[in-house]
């Protein structure tokens, strides 16, 4: 049947796929809108289908916070490639998604996925976006925090990475918030403290710690000793509070803290696009 270029455009402009999709679309359907708008999303669907084994590491790590900095939203919406990241369209979605996000207070992927966006589920924008971009498309990490303390955000330049630092208190200056923010960015902690540690990974340290000893030919009783000090160092590499403050390496970042007369960091979340 004869398709007109209108037809197509209207078509294209409600779905965003390219004019010989939306064209292919609308022959399969006997000219029927509605019926043409259905072939395009199972064909996103298809794609996503086709697409589940590659690798999605590019994409936007976004961040929402309330004006009270009592509330805040992270996601990270993948993608294949770098070009896509930086398309106008695709940050849209991010922030559309974010949104949906931040008002249903989503904690995770799946509770995300099922809520309706313009009409449509954002499981089903994913599949249309796949459709329309030709990659695959996905939703990683969703991250919700809501506190009675104080939460500060930092987004690396570029969105490929972002923080949200939960303070137990009023945190009166923003700057300080900030550094503390930008320390978990760059220094990449696993933990606030040293308790919060998971136990497993204190055991291994110490487990490689005691071997690497021995095997410099310590005696079994001193490399249990040494294999502490070892622990300690590891302490002060990796959790955020024993950490030394990147910009001033002569106090810790709990120090730093206390001198600020600012409030410790009960939480944080650090978003690296492509990490799991």
């Amino acid at each position: 049947m004869s398709i007109s270029a209108k037809e197509v455009m209207k078509l294209r402009e409600a779905t965003g796929a390219g004019m010989m999709d939306c064209k292919k679309a609308l022959i399969e359907a006997d000219g029927d809108f509605d019926i043409a708008v259905e072939v395009l999303r199972k064909k996103g669907q298809q794609v996503s289908e086709k697409r589940a084994d590659r690798d999605a590491n590019q994409g936007l790590v976004v961040i929402k916070l309330s004006n009270d900095k009592k509330k805040a939203s992270a996601i990270e919406l993948n993608c294949e490639t770098d070009f896509v990241a930086r398309n106008e369209d695709f940050q849209a979605q991010a922030d559309a998604f974010l949104n949906a996000a931040y008002e249903n207070e989503s904690k995770t992927v799946s509770d995300l996925l099922q809520i309706e966006v313009d009409g449509l589920t954002i499981e089903k924008h994913l599949d249309s976006m796949v459709g329309k971009i030709g990659e695959k498309i996905e939703i990683s990490k969703v991250f919700f925090v809501q506190t009675e303390g104080t939460i500060v955000e930092y987004i690396h330049p570029g969105n490929q990475l972002g923080v949200i630092t939960e303070f137990d208190g009023s945190l009166e200056d923003e700057e300080v918030g900030r550094d503390i923010a930008m320390q978990i960015a760059a220094m990449n902690p696993i933990a606030v403290t040293r308790d919060s540690v998971d136990s497993s990974l204190v055991e291994k340290e110490l487990e490689i710690a005691k071997e690497q000893l021995i095997n410099e030919g310590k005696p079994a009783e001193i490399a249990e000793k040494a294999a502490q000090g070892k622990l300690r160092r590891f302490y002060e590499e990796r959790v955020l509070l024993e950490q030394k403050f990147v910009k001033d390496n002569g106090v810790s970042v709990k120090e730093y803290l206390q001198q600020q007369g600012a409030p410790l960091v009960k939480s944080f979340h650090r978003i690296q696009l492509g990490e799991s």
